[in-house]
């Protein structure tokens, strides 16, 4: 299958597609792009904003448990503690009715904190950077492939659970006369953010990920009129400046990440920029 499309993509006539990192890179974004679109609908729906951060900032103490447990591929240890955190969070705001922003910020800072503190020992911060910024250029064939199973899962999610998670996000009180507890739910949902973000932080970089589940979904919210166009906008516009940022970072040499997330940025002010437009010029 990826020969295919490796056979596709060669038939464009521009410089960057005789490059096989190019390649992968540009079904990578293709691959991951609508996973950040759509679960970003309901990050903004449900105002996790600060929750998905704080999974992208506990990167950094997964991969410092990792390190201390001698792994040469901390990623699975990444994965477990993200996991573990988004449930804990879930379970103390339940139990707890505490306000989220306090809970979320406390392990937040604490999460932070531990990983820089486990990871600068001796002075060896520097080569874990890479999760810092991100480089989507250094994706392989495999990776590609676990990225799949995630869009896979994503998308299994929203068959599933979509609906529901949006009933949440609307009116919560309605959700309990549902079969499924909200809490479940939620806590689900929790689960498949952190993933999203794990797998994808080291191509991205964990100071900007939060940015490609906002962006999209909140420029989708400007122009969208029903919840089905909201999701697919929010793909669309993910992909579109994920797309956009990859070719502009290859030409202009800087982070691809960074770059994704300018185009993002930019869609976000351009439509800002026309309603306001319209509604000065009354139409």
């Amino acid at each position: 299958m990826i020969e295919l499309w490796y056979s596709i993509i060669g038939l464009l006539p521009f410089t960057w597609v005789s490059y096989e990192f190019m390649k992968n890179a540009l079904l990578a974004v293709i691959i991951v792009t609508p996973c950040f679109g759509l679960v970003g609908t309901m990050v903004v729906g449900n105002r996790m904003a600060f929750f998905s951060d704080v999974i992208g900032h506990s990167a950094l103490t997964g991969i410092a448990i990792g390190v201390i447990l001698g792994f040469t591929d901390v990623r699975p240890v990444m994965i477990i503690f993200a996991v573990i955190l988004s449930v804990s969070i879930n379970i103390i705001l339940e139990k707890t009715k505490a306000s989220s922003d306090t809970v979320i910020g406390v392990f937040s800072a604490s999460t932070v904190a531990l990983g820089v503190a486990l990871l600068s020992r001796g002075g060896s911060f520097n080569k874990y950077s890479v999760f810092l910024i991100g480089d989507i250029l250094s994706v392989t064939r495999m990776e590609i492939f676990y990225l799949v199973l995630l869009l896979a899962g994503v998308v299994l999610f929203w068959i599933f659970f979509g609906s529901y998670l949006a009933l949440i996000s609307v009116e919560p009180s309605l959700a309990y006369d549902r079969a499924i507890s909200p809490f479940v739910v939620k806590t689900l949902f929790s689960i498949l953010v952190a993933l999203v973000v794990i797998l994808s932080i080291r191509w991205v970089g964990l100071l900007i990920i939060n940015s490609l589940f906002i962006l999209p979904a909140a420029s989708a919210r400007l122009v969208s009129g029903s919840l089905k166009d909201y999701y697919f906008r929010s793909m669309y516009i993910s992909m579109l400046s994920g797309i956009s940022g990859l070719i502009i970072s290859f030409y202009t040499g800087s982070a691809c990440g960074a770059t994704i997330v300018l185009c993002s940025a930019a869609v976000y002010i351009s439509i800002l920029v026309v309603k306001g437009l319209r509604r000065s010029a009354g139409w």
